[in-house]
C-alpha cells in the first residue's frame, strides 16, 4: 500500500473513531463528568481537525508526485 493510500485509510478509520467516541461521549453515557466531558470534546475535535490534516496531506503529496 502506497503511502497516500495508507494515509487516506488511516484518517478515514480515524475521523471514525473520534466521531464514534464523541457521540458515546456525549449522548450514551448517563453520568456526565468533567473528564467525560472533556473526552467528548477531544472526540469532537479530533473528528473535525482529521479530515482537514486529511486534506492537507493529499494536496501536499498530490504537488510533490507521490
Amino acid at each position: 500500500m502506497s503511502l497516500k493510500g495508507f494515509h487516506i485509510v488511516f484518517v478515514s478509520v480515524c475521523t471514525l473513531l473520534f466521531s464514534f467516541l464523541a457521540i458515546w461521549a456525549f449522548g450514551f453515557v448517563r453520568d456526565a463528568s468533567v473528564a467525560l466531558t472533556v473526552l467528548g470534546g477531544v472526540g469532537a475535535l479530533g473528528a473535525i481537525l482529521m479530515p482537514v490534516y486529511g486534506v492537507c496531506f493529499y494536496r501536499k503529496i498530490s504537488k510533490i508526485h507521490i
